[in-house]
């Protein structure tokens, strides 16, 4: 037989760092954006939400099964924006996959270039639209942390070398500064830290007290990008609608006074979020934008928070 030729661990095109990895590690104020992969196989609706973000986010996440919703997977959705030239933070779940199948989607993520991975556990299957489904849940956030490590290290999970190379992939995970339990925030947040995550991006911010008492005792000492998450209110009803139904998160009644009196409930929305980002400003190094179904709106409250159109941006390649 002939003799195989030796693998090198550099045999894929080298590519950029990312403009997103580059602006956290310089200390810029970061903006990031989430965009909801389509719920079918056209995914023009997502294209176009994107698009509009183009040079106003340093990178636009796209989501994993949020809610435990099926809709196109994350990994495909992040190729489809890097060949529109968007950068993309692929979430990534552990609900629907064990390390098998985690892994060699983070191998295929760094194939295709896509670098940003939001590390999350996920929804439980029964707040979805699959009730019915198999969750695995084999692994948690900090696990799939500490598997992602290992990958930028050269071994899989199971300490065995990859043969073709490791990955260079920039790992986040969330933080929820709101959470009842401040030693429960405590220890998974800073096991978070040790596991590798190198940005956080948080839960719907409504207590920015809360957020000011996290930044002072844990994000701050931690030394790692905390981006603050800003959700879009559309409505009064919405706002109680979140108070309702979103654990850990409780609208002021002043705020939802003013969307209940305004002419224009969407524009105070608007409004209300661009007040939010300015005090995001004051206490962290960047904002998380949700504005599910009006991502349109979002450059709208970027401009009424005095945040600039993205001056530097590194071209993303595929």
């Amino acid at each position: 037989m002939p003799k195989a030729l030796p693998r090198s661990p550099m045999s894929y095109p080298s590519r950029p760092l990312p403009s997103f990895r580059l602006a956290a590690q310089s200390g810029e104020f970061l903006v990031t954006a989430e965009v909801t992969p389509p719920k079918g196989g056209n995914p023009a609706h997502m294209l176009e939400m994107a698009q509009l973000l183009k040079g106003r986010v340093h990178a636009v996440n796209i989501t994993d099964g949020s809610r435990a919703v099926m809709r196109m997977c994350s990994l495909v959705s992040s190729a489809l924006l890097m060949q529109q030239g968007i950068e993309p933070i692929c979430q990534v779940a552990c609900r629907d996959r064990n390390s098998i199948s985690l892994q060699a989607d983070l191998l295929g993520a760094h194939a295709l270039g896509i670098r940003n991975i939001l590390a999350l556990t996920g929804d439980p299957v029964k707040a979805g639209d699959h009730i019915d489904a198999k969750a695995v849940f084999e692994l948690e956030s900090v696990r799939l942390l500490q598997l992602i490590a290992k990958l930028n290290l050269g071994t899989d999970w199971n300490d065995q070398p990859l043969t073709d190379g490791e990955t260079t992939l920039f790992m986040g995970a969330a933080v929820d500064p709101q959470c009842g339990s401040w030693s429960g925030l405590q220890r998974r947040f800073e096991r978070k830290v040790e596991a590798g995550a190198q940005f956080f991006q948080s839960q719907l911010i409504s207590d920015f007290d809360r957020l000011e008492k996290f930044m002072d005792q844990l994000g701050s000492p931690a030394a790692k990008p905390i981006l603050a998450g800003i959700f879009l209110l559309k409505s009064a009803k919405n706002a109680r609608f979140i108070n309702r139904c979103v654990p850990g998160v409780h609208i002021p009644d002043s705020t939802i006074d003013r969307l209940e009196r305004a002419a224009d409930p969407l524009q105070e929305g608007v409004t209300i979020a661009a007040e939010q980002v300015q005090l995001a400003r004051q206490l962290c190094q960047g904002v998380h934008l949700m504005a599910v179904k009006r991502e349109d709106l979002i450059p709208q409250i970027l401009d009424l928070a005095g945040i600039a159109p993205l001056s530097k941006v590194i071209p993303v390649t595929v």
